[in-house]
């Protein structure tokens, strides 16, 4: 009697794939880690914290400038220390993590859709259209992201919906750029002209035949304007004209302790400034990796 034995075939999905080779760099894997601990600190901050660092009730101004590791008056343990309203520092830079990956996040997304249609439209209509439109993007990066946000929010005034409109304004033209140029290399294949002649409607050419196509670069770019996004807020803050005191903000953090400084109590900012470059180097990091996996041109 023969017995048959059943070999278990692996079959390598595209996700899988890709996977492994992201994976492959001990530096993106390092980086991609450190952004997970990241987000999930933020996340579960409330749960994680030892107080809200921005409800007054929770708040003790005798707990104010203590070195880290001090003992705080409620009766815990300021790891990091406090700052000069005695808040404690941990819990402020996880809050302030919460409000800086949401900042970055959502205006990225934002400009991200804004700069999609954009671009599409400018690479598929062609003439007038796209001559109009690329002028408008042209004049729009003639002018360095931070100069037109801050003179947006000197405009709109304070507060967390005025920067991320601002932080919109001052990126889509860079995602409506890179788009566009991936749709005109894709506008100009034979499958668009087979589709073209088929009949199908310009929406279905557009949205169904060349957006994925165009959507390796726009993760690459997205990834790095969410972190050119979070500094860009930091600075904002830092020079008084991002969020206000009263949002938790990585910036506004820095800012605060910036004035203690000469005075030796140099953690008011270092730790949120710490913060702050671990979170945009891991950022920038992922979307270098990612650019080298889905441009293999790039690599060296």
């Amino acid at each position: 009697m023969s017995k048959t034995t059943a070999k278990t075939v692996k079959v390598e999905t595209p996700f899988r794939r890709f996977a492994g080779e992201f994976f492959e760099s001990k530096i993106a894997t390092v980086a991609f880690v450190g952004l997970v601990v990241i987000i999930a600190l933020a996340l579960f901050a409330p749960w994680i914290t030892p107080q809200n660092p921005y409800n007054l009730a929770e708040v003790d101004i005798l707990d104010g400038r203590l070195a880290p590791g001090s003992e705080a008056f409620a009766g815990y343990t300021m790891i990091l220390g406090s700052d000069g309203a005695g808040r404690d520092l941990y819990s402020a830079i996880l809050y302030g993590l919460r409000i800086s990956l949401s900042v970055g996040v959502t205006s990225g997304v934002i400009a991200l859709a804004v700069g999609m249609v954009v671009g599409l439209l400018a690479a598929y209509a062609g003439g007038r259209v796209e001559t109009f439109i690329m002028r408008v993007v042209d004049l729009q990066l003639s002018f360095p992201a931070a100069l037109v946000a801050l003179m947006l929010v000197a405009i709109l005034g304070k507060g967390i919906d005025k920067i991320i409109l601002a932080l919109v304004v001052a990126q889509w033209a860079y995602y409506a750029r890179t788009v566009r140029g991936s749709a005109l290399v894709e506008r100009r294949k034979e499958y668009v002209e087979a589709a073209s002649c088929l009949g199908l409607s310009h929406r279905r050419i557009v949205f169904r035949h060349i957006l994925p196509n165009c959507l390796a670069p726009l993760i690459v770019v997205g990834t790095v304007q969410t972190a050119h996004a979070i500094s860009l807020e930091a600075t904002l803050s830092f020079l008084g004209v991002g969020l206000p005191q009263t949002e938790p903000s990585l910036g506004v953090l820095i800012s605060n302790g910036f004035e203690y400084m000469m005075s030796g109590r140099y953690w008011i900012s270092v730790f949120p400034g710490m913060a702050l470059l671990l979170t945009v180097v891991s950022i920038n990091l992922v979307g270098d990796h990612l650019r080298d996996i889905l441009n293999p041109r790039l690599k060296k």
